[in-house]
């Protein structure tokens, strides 16, 4: 595995753009599109993938982390999503146990609260039908309490336990792309796709804009997908595409774990207006999520928790753990990403659709929608669709999306080996092998290894300081100030692989501390604003 993060690294596979003719170009570097690269490129296909900011810099590293069957889309009728979704689930965590991991459910039975013990029981005992296996079952209060101290909502006579399962969202991104990569493909962050070129047969041309250099190079292709989330109307508008998504956005809140120690993944219809709402156990935190809101801003702004959200999601803590008594003071950080839903209503925004669309747009072929769980389906269809552009015969498969993890020294704690097989898989030993104890040792406050910077900055496209903190490790979330409190560290570890010197450090910390301050802390106070 090359190091990505020399500059003769970028500048080799950016001199290879216009030497030949690309079987596919996926435009876009989120779940979706590294899967439709990964299933690519599986196949033998020449196979480019480009990404106008960072890996995962959209939705795909601000999702609520669940790697779930979508049991609320049962209530909806939604019975092919769930279907899907579960099924996924259950590749996902077969083939990749220590990224996708199983995560306790626990629903408060309250009494005059929907949707009550045996209509949420009859829910379950469909969703583990799907599923092929059986992990449901009902506590009483005493044994509820016991699973969840201090769980206390209004009339609490019991709780249903179910299992389902979380992830990190951007390490699953960068497995993926990890696969691609394995298989030939050429993936490139901070790389835009300008300039498409229709001809009678499709896409045939593109100018890729290095963000980077500002260098252009053009680029030939036989087929493109559009997978680029809230942004696929604006390219879809280039071959005459009609808008069809609505973004939905969705805030999260982290509380550091002591202050809300909870073991189980606590779920629960939230008491103003019946929207389900969880926090859980994540990366050493507690995570809380999420609202449903549309979404109007510009898209190329990120988006910022408002302090309507922040109310809603710390009432919902509020009311099943009414002795906690949290309030904002305690809330170490927050995010906010859009979805992209296709737009089949305008009703209610959690009541919107999560199935995704395929289209062929003169030779654009657009996949949008679905969910974190269904991107290996996704990127399916996608091809499908592709690969009369691209001349290739294509069958779907069951083929297995990841390589086994490499075996680690058995002398490391389990919690080392189960962390570093869950970053990094196949290449586990070859980056990881040669560590020390105190590269061994975490973050406090996080699950974090402190070996997982200096990884991250040789080998892992690191660009920007907010790459590295907040989707390759995760400590611009998980620590008070964005992680800043360890920056000397961090630089120590990293500098030598990143080399950006004294003035490429001041500028990226300032650049990252206005990030920070603007979209993953608390908002200001502002004018009353409507409830999510």
């Amino acid at each position: 595995m090359g190091d990505l993060n020399t500059r003769t690294a970028r500048a080799s596979d950016l001199a290879r753009l216009p030497t030949q003719t690309w079987d596919l170009v996926v435009i876009g570097g989120g779940i979706t599109g590294a899967g439709v690269a990964q299933q690519a490129a599986r196949r033998g296909w020449r196979v480019l993938l480009i990404e106008q900011r960072d890996f995962a810099w959209g939705t795909s590293s601000r999702s609520s982390k669940l790697v779930h069957g979508g049991l609320r889309y049962l209530k909806e009728g939604d019975i092919k999503t769930t279907l899907h979704s579960v099924r996924e689930r259950e590749r996902l965590m077969r083939e990749a146990p220590e990224l996708v991991e199983t995560q306790s459910f626990l629903f408060a039975d309250c009494a005059g609260r929907k949707p009550g013990r045996w209509l949420f029981q009859l829910g379950l005992m469909v969703y583990e039908r799907m599923a092929g296996k059986r992990s449901h079952f009902y506590a009483k209060l005493n044994a509820a309490q016991a699973l969840a101290p201090g769980l206390a909502p209004p009339l609490m006579r019991g709780a249903m336990v179910y299992v389902d399962a979380k992830t990190d969202d951007a390490r699953l991104v960068w497995r993926v792309l990890m696969e691609a990569r394995r298989d030939g493909a050429v993936v490139l962050n901070y790389a835009q796709a300008q300039d498409l070129v229709r001809s009678s047969t499709g896409i045939t041309e593109l100018i890729v804009r290095d963000a980077i250099s500002g260098q252009n190079h053009p680029v030939r292709a036989r087929a493109v997908v559009n997978a680029t989330g809230v942004w696929a109307d604006r390219l879809r508008s280039a071959v005459g595409g009609k808008p069809m998504l609505r973004p939905l956005r969705g805030s999260h809140l982290v509380l550091p774990f002591w202050r809300l120690p909870v073991a189980q993944s606590i779920s629960l219809m939230h008491p103003r207006d019946g929207r389900p709402v969880f926090f859980y156990p994540w990366e050493g935190a507690t995570l809380i999520g999420t609202t449903d809101l549309d979404h109007p801003g510009d898209l190329d702004v990120e988006a910022s928790i408002t302090q309507a959200e922040v109310d809603y999601l710390l009432e919902a803590v509020n009311d099943q753990f009414p002795g906690a008594a949290i309030t904002p003071a305690d809330v170490s950080a927050c995010y906010a990403g859009v979805r992209p839903v296709v737009a089949d209503a305008q009703g209610e925004a959690s009541k919107a659709a999560r199935d995704h669309a395929v289209l062929d747009e003169s030779g654009l072929v657009t996949v949008a929608g679905g969910k974190l769980t269904t991107f290996r389906l996704m990127a399916q269809d996608a091809l499908a669709l592709a690969a009369s552009h691209a001349g290739k015969l294509f069958a779907r498969d069951d083929a297995a999306l990841f390589t086994p993890a490499s075996e680690l020294n058995p002398h490391w704690r389990a919690s080392v080996r189960h962390r570093l097989a869950a970053r990094y898989g196949y290449l586990a030993q070859t980056l990881a092998g040669a560590a020390d104890d105190a590269d061994l040792q975490t973050i406090p406050g996080t699950d974090t290894l402190w070996l997982e910077l200096p990884i991250a900055a040789k080998y892992e496209a690191v660009q920007h300081l907010d790459d590295l903190l907040l989707r390759r490790t995760r400590l611009g979330v998980l620590l008070p100030r964005g992680g800043l409190d360890h920056l000397a560290r961090i630089r120590e570890l990293c500098e030598p692989h990143l080399q950006w010197g004294e003035a490429g450090w001041r500028s990226e910390t300032a650049r990252y501390q206005a990030l920070i301050a603007a979209h993953y802390q608390l908002p200001s106070a502002k004018p009353e604003e409507p409830a999510p």
